[in-house]
């Protein structure tokens, strides 16, 4: 047991050794901890946009748009008087703009077509970004 001893001892100083050479610093107190300058490689600048190219996530991302073809507010009896066949006349005129609503913002208005079997809607006008023009006037 004695020969493994003074083997083992000899293994172990030789590396608290070394790494205390490449640590040490003639500027910086023993006790502290050692600060060395590190050497990185300069980066490129591959974005050609602004955001570093992380704005291609979002745009990729899908987002709900409601579009809203009119209002009414009739009655609870006219409501509970409707049947199959029946007519809820809407607020707005045959031709007017429909509004187009993201998370419960207008953000456009437009006119309602036909594609194919499917209805669409043509956008004719984004509106302004700004919170009180798009809610009316703050009002």
């Amino acid at each position: 047991m004695s020969q493994t001893e003074p083997e083992t001892s000899t293994e172990e100083t030789p590396e608290p050794a070394a790494a205390a050479e490449t640590t040490e610093s003639p500027e910086a107190p023993e006790t502290g901890p050692q600060v060395q300058e590190a050497d990185l490689p300069e980066v490129q600048d591959t974005c050609q946009s602004p955001g570093g190219g992380q704005i291609d996530i979002l745009l990729d991302s899908p987002m709900s748009v409601t579009v809203c073809l009119g209002q009414a507010r009739p009655a609870v009896r006219d409501l509970l008087e409707m049947g199959p066949g029946s007519v809820l006349k809407l607020d707005r005129q045959v031709g007017e703009p429909i509004d187009l609503f993201m998370r419960g913002v207008r953000f456009a208005t437009g006119h309602l077509v036909v594609v194919g079997d499917h209805l669409g809607v043509r956008i004719k006008e984004i509106l302004a970004t700004d919170p009180e023009a798009a809610d009316g006037g703050g009002n």
